[in-house]
């Protein structure tokens, strides 16, 4: 198994998501790798969570990649956080993401969850996806 592909794989997500024009349009500059400090937009994207397992066989290094990418928003309903998942899902599925290490083999949407989050009005939803990656060093 190797882990050493993850930060190439969240470089290359991120980027896709940052140039990707149905995507910008609908939040602009507010995706994140890491949240800022100070007063936040009030709609956005924030890579999450990642969880990697060893996808090793005969041909090689491989793992495979469940990695979150959350939208949030202040705004009333899920609505507007919808049409945001719907083009950050349409950007990264069967995305041909550039990696500067290793191979990505296939980029597949999982599964969401959409909730409130604690007592007040932020809603968010967890998009989650999964990468197949070869690692050629």
């Amino acid at each position: 198994m190797s882990y050493g592909i993850s930060a190439a794989l969240q470089a290359a997500v991120f980027q896709t998501l940052s140039n990707d024009p149905g995507v910008t349009a609908l939040v602009g500059a507010a995706i994140y790798d890491a949240l800022p400090g100070g007063t936040l937009p009030a709609l956005y994207i924030v890579l999450g969570t990642e969880e990697v397992r060893d996808a090793s066989d005969k041909t090689g290094r491989g793992a495979l990649h469940d990695f979150t990418v959350s939208v949030v928003t202040e705004a009333a309903g899920f609505s507007s956080a919808k049409l945001v998942a719907a083009a950050v899902s349409d950007t990264l599925v069967d995305a041909r993401l550039v990696l500067t290490r290793g191979t990505l083999v296939s980029l597949n949407f999982t599964k969401a969850k959409a909730a409130r989050v604690g007592i007040g009005d932020v809603r968010q939803i967890n998009l989650m996806f999964r990468a197949r990656v070869a690692d050629d060093v």
